[in-house]
């Protein structure tokens, strides 16, 4: 089901037609899920899904599958951005403290990370985001911080580069190769959506 959204009719993938070859095969992948991990355990990826779906507030398996899968690839090829001195590279991180985050939540609670209720997720993952996690010998090796924010990072570039995404957003996906013509603040070109009503209060 979609979530509420300010364009409940549109779907970005009617505009496929508009992109180049190379483009559409890269959006058409992201719609097909696969689970095949090359980086992530099995306790490893569900551990992951709970957390991720907190993160976005979004439940639907098959974006959830997509976000996770786009978090294997990345890690399992080694790609990332700037980091600062002294922090572990994104796949050591990421499995260290994952590593962490499944023997502090068996040591507290008796229970996985996925199995927790989600208040008790919310504040594990407040603490993490802190550097107040505890046992504090679980986590002596792992920058909690910079755990969170790689995560949140991960999460985020894979959530929002979804078409299901882009279309509740009101994204009518790449420009390339027709353009925009329309550039002045406020106006929209023809094959962008128009917003059909106001989302309603939280």
């Amino acid at each position: 089901m979609k979530k509420l959204t300010r364009y409940p009719s549109y779907d970005v993938m009617h505009e496929k037609d508009a992109w180049d070859d190379h483009t559409q095969q890269i959006v058409l992948s992201r719609l097909h899920t696969t689970g095949d991990y090359v980086f992530l355990t099995t306790v490893e990826a569900e551990n992951l899904r709970a957390w991720c779906s907190l993160l976005v507030d979004d439940e639907r398996p098959d974006i959830l599958q997509f976000v996770l899968d786009h978090i294997d690839r990345t890690l399992a090829g080694g790609q990332e951005g700037q980091r600062k001195t002294g922090e572990p590279e994104a796949a050591v991180l990421v499995r260290e403290g994952l590593h962490a985050l499944d023997i502090a939540c068996q040591s507290i609670h008796t229970e996985r990370f996925f199995h927790l209720q989600p208040k008790q997720k919310k504040q594990l993952m407040l603490d993490v985001s802190r550097n107040q996690a505890v046992p504090l010998e679980v986590w002596q090796h792992v920058p909690q911080a910079a755990l969170f924010k790689k995560l949140l990072n991960l999460t985020v570039e894979a959530y929002y580069s979804h078409p299901e995404i882009w279309s509740e957003i009101g994204y009518a996906g790449p420009a390339y190769p027709r353009g925009y013509v329309r550039m002045h603040p406020g106006q929209l070109d023809p094959w962008e959506p128009k917003e059909e009503r106001k989302q309603h209060e939280a």
